[in-house]
Parts: structure tokens; C-alpha cells; sequence
């Protein structure tokens, strides 16, 4: 296998660099989602019901100690509850949108990745297309076929290359906005919950 990498010259090096990164990013996420998941399940259903029993301060302590983005939210809505609905809504809408952007680390380098890694595919396949026409001009045009096919797949082994990166890379890119999107989602619920329990306090 190593030796079959070898053939397709130095841009295999950086897209193999690049399917390191992909898989990184990957599994951190994924860890990252599923710890999540553990910490902030039923937080906004309990927290509301604290705050209607007139427990703010162990909400808020609960909230905090959560260390989850929803817990994060709501801490910063208790924060601010005592004022108008209008500030409410506008601590909540920024304090999900904080969160997003801190779910969505490192995502747009998945895209990168699955966006260069067929690029320099090409690249290196051009250039050892390059080569291989120079060999053919170098020989005068007599060049048996066996050799010239040899050489064109060895030039097009990068794009194959590039190719296997980008295909899971790009799988793997939507599958975290998916996540995203269902956890942006649990939050908006979560809050409205909230903003529900202390429109009726």
C-alpha cells in the first residue's frame, strides 16, 4: 500500500495530511456532541420548574454547573429576567447564537478539506501527466504503450487519492451540520420553555 502511495508522487503527502485533519475533526465533534448530549438532557424542563417554585439562585447554580450549552443559555436569560421581555428575547437570541458558533469549531475546515483535497488530486494527476508527455518528447515519439500507460496512471493515482479523502470528508462535514442544526434546535425549545414559565410567573 505504502508503495502504491509512493507512485503518486508528493501531493499525496499533503492529502493524506488532509484526511488526518478530516478524521480529527470528526471524532472531536462527535465526542464533543455526545458529551453534550449527556449534560444538558432535561435541564430546561427543570430549571423552568425551579424558577416557578421561586428557587432562582439553585436554577441558576444548576445552570452553571451544567457546563452545557443550553445550561450556558439559561443562566444568562435568569441573569436577565427581572427586565423587559424585549431584553429577555435579545440575551436568549444572542446567547444561542454564541453557542451555534461555538458548536460549528472547526466545521468550515471539513469543507476546506473536502473542497482542496480533489483539487490537489488534479494537480499532482497534471503534473504527472506533465512528465509524462516530457518522457514521450525525450524518446521522440517512441514510446511503447505499456510504458506510457504506466505512467498515466501513476499521474492519475493522485486524483483517486484526492478523491477517497474528499468523498467521506464531505459525508462527515453534512452529518455534523445536521447535528447542529438539531442541537440550535433543542436550545430554541429549551428556551421558549423558559421564556413560557416566566410569562405565566
Amino acid at each position: 500500500m505504502i508503495e502504491l502511495l509512493s507512485k503518486g508522487g508528493v501531493l499525496v503527502v499533503p492529502i493524506l495530511l488532509c484526511s488526518v485533519l478530516a478524521f480529527a475533526i470528526f471524532f472531536e465533534r462527535i465526542i464533543r456532541f455526545a458529551t453534550m448530549r449527556s449534560r444538558g438532557s432535561g435541564l430546561a424542563e427543570k430549571i423552568a420548574k425551579m424558577v416557578v417554585t421561586g428557587d432562582e439562585q439553585e436554577a441558576l447554580k444548576i445552570a452553571e454547573e451544567s457546563d452545557s450549552p443550553i445550561g450556558r443559555v439559561l443562566t444568562r436569560a435568569i441573569e436577565v429576567k427581572g427586565g423587559d421581555r424585549e431584553m429577555l428575547e435579545t440575551v436568549i437570541v444572542n446567547a444561542i447564537d454564541e453557542e451555534v458558533r461555538n458548536l460549528s469549531s472547526y466545521i468550515q475546515a471539513l469543507a476546506t478539506i473536502g473542497n482542496i483535497a480533489p483539487l490537489l488530486g488534479l494537480l499532482g494527476t497534471v503534473i504527472g501527466m506533465i512528465k509524462a508527455f516530457m518522457v514521450i518528447q525525450e524518446m521522440g515519439g517512441k514510446v511503447n504503450a505499456a510504458v506510457l500507460a504506466g505512467g498515466i496512471w501513476e499521474a492519475m493515482l493522485t486524483t483517486a487519492i484526492g478523491l477517497a479523502v474528499a468523498l467521506p470528508t464531505m459525508v462527515a462535514h453534512s452529518y455534523l451540520i445536521a447535528k447542529i442544526d438539531q442541537y440550535e434546535a433543542r436550545l430554541q425549545n429549551g428556551s421558549v420553555t423558559f421564556m413560557k414559565t416566566i410569562t405565566r410567573k
